[in-house]
């Protein structure tokens, strides 16, 4: 049996760049077809750790971080929201807040632990409902929500959620990733030694799937 190729995306729920990333890359791994089997691990990455309960205006977070405009950030929010078309991402206009992550990160995690392919799906889930529906990821329903609508247990997702579970097993897999050198996400990393970054096109992941395979 071949072993599967193995890529870790490395990557947080707000990140607009790992939305386009992720759907790059499946788009390429949809090409590749049969010529090469991969195991996707989502791993995590928080760009805004230790944000309030309520979160930050997305615009002034923007102006604060980068010492950039605002109408530097909206050329900025609509190349992004184009991206995202081509690879049939929505990015609505009316997302106006950043908010923490961290919950969402151990739900991800224990969703890899449950296997079946329902990690990545959550993710996806949790992109679209920050990116598409403009909700609140740090919000426990709407977490619970997304993690019932990928087939996950939603008691079981309440549980972890309200009793801090894999808190220190997120903690760790950050770490490991920052000593190792990522300092910006999207990263992808195939077969632990191989490094892309950011949102790049679809033919950048075709050709390096494609000679890993």
């Amino acid at each position: 049996m071949t072993t599967p190729l193995r890529i870790d995306f490395v990557s947080d729920i707000v990140c607009p760049w790992c939305a386009i990333g992720l759907s790059a890359l499946e788009a390429a791994i949809r090409r590749v077809g049969d010529a090469v089997t991969v195991a996707l691990h989502v791993q995590p990455f928080e760009l805004n750790p230790g944000l309030g309960p309520a979160g930050e205006d997305l615009v002034a977070h923007l102006q604060k971080k980068y010492a950039i405009g605002a109408a530097q950030i909206a050329a900025s929010q609509e190349a992004i929201r184009q991206r995202g078309a081509e690879l049939g991402f929505t990015f609505a206009p009316e997302r106006r807040r950043i908010h923490d992550t961290f919950d969402g990160h151990r739900l991800l995690h224990w969703a890899g632990i449950e296997g079946g392919g329902r990690q990545l799906a959550l993710k996806r889930a949790l992109l679209a409902a920050y990116f598409t529906d403009g909700r609140d990821v740090s919000d426990h329903a709407v977490l619970v929500e997304a993690a019932g609508s990928v087939g996950l247990d939603l008691v079981r997702a309440r549980e972890v959620l309200g009793n801090g579970e894999f808190a220190d097993e997120v903690r760790a897999a950050e770490k490991f990733f920052v000593d190792a050198g990522i300092r910006g996400v999207p990263a992808i990393i195939f077969n632990r030694t191989h490094l892309i970054s950011g949102g790049q096109p679809v033919e950048v992941f075709e050709r390096a799937l494609r000679q890993l395979a």
